[in-house]
């Protein structure tokens, strides 16, 4: 088992226990660390301690930034495992979708998933025409970003940053209000196919991210919103996914955000479930089939 990631910390330690009581070795390594090299022996691709050998199955937690073209490597990495018959979570396809926030939205849309009306414009004019037909306010986000960084309301033209401030893109999106409960949304965390754990996160302010002050609370997701976290991590092709949604006012939920290599740190804080081993012996069932997962 390979674990792509930039150090070991605690989601890492608890992935590699996770494959030790499966009785599965594994290896860290930066994603960056890994090289092509053609004409020689054993496969192209090589990762180091491998000896020109291929895992069967690698765990992708971070990818560290980059120039374009250090990314566009290390993604066509991604894709050059899948391809070898390599088990690769998350599959470079669904990575692709949901860093980009604006591709995310358009494939929740196409599957139509209920979830905030967003607009996406390079134009800071068109952005402008927007705001003064729809009145405000929206969610101004960076198209890459986590964590709840970057985010800010914009009820006005004269709120919008110039086109350099936001890498010449604007990511609208319909500004959902408080529910009774006050600032408040939902982390359903999606493995294989199933829910394995779910947080309510409480904000001061409209930013609930745990990251920026959130508060999660214990939360056992109903029906409807297990229903739709497992249909928004299949609209974008995802293994593993953090599903962000929120009360729609009428009983429902809408589908925020969906995170591809989602941290699980504030969601451990609220549950008793060993959720790095959920996610290690559900990528094992995967690689392995079903009898790897207790």
């Amino acid at each position: 088992m390979v674990v792509f990631a930039d150090g070991r910390d605690s989601h890492v330690r608890g992935l590699v226990a996770g494959f030790a009581v499966a009785g599965r070795d594994s290896l860290i390594v930066p994603l960056e660390r890994v090289t092509i090299a053609t004409g020689g022996a054993g496969d192209p691709v090589r990762i180091p301690g491998l000896d020109g050998r291929l895992p069967r199955a690698a765990f992708v937690r971070t990818i560290s930034a980059g120039s374009f073209e250090a990314v566009t490597v290390r993604l066509g990495i991604l894709h050059a495992l899948v391809a070898a018959g390599c088990t690769v979570w998350n599959r470079p396809r669904a990575i692709e979708a949901c860093v980009d926030k604006s591709m995310t939205s358009l494939m929740i849309a196409r599957a139509g998933l209920p979830t905030p009306a967003t607009w996406v414009t390079e134009s800071r004019e068109t952005a402008a025409a927007i705001l003064a037909e729809l009145g405000g306010p929206l969610v101004l986000k960076p198209l890459f970003g986590a964590q709840g960084k970057g985010l800010a309301l914009v009820r006005a033209a004269a709120d919008l940053p110039p086109p350099e401030a936001v890498a010449g893109l604007y990511y609208l999106q319909r500004f959902v209000g408080p529910s009774e409960g006050g600032f408040r949304d939902h982390r359903v965390l999606v493995s294989g196919g199933r829910v394995i754990a779910a947080m309510r996160r409480h904000g001061e302010t409209w930013i609930t991210n745990v990251h920026q002050g959130g508060r999660p609370e214990a939360w056992a997701a109903d029906p409807a919103a297990t229903e739709l976290a497992l249909a928004a991590a299949q609209a974008v092709g995802a293994d593993l996914a953090g599903v962000d949604l929120i009360e729609d006012g009428t009983g429902g939920y809408m589908v925020l955000e969906v995170n591809s290599m989602p941290a699980w740190t504030g969601l451990q804080s609220v549950t008793a479930i060993d959720i790095a081993g959920r996610i290690a012996a559900d990528l094992m069932a995967a690689a392995f089939g079903d009898a790897a997962r207790p």
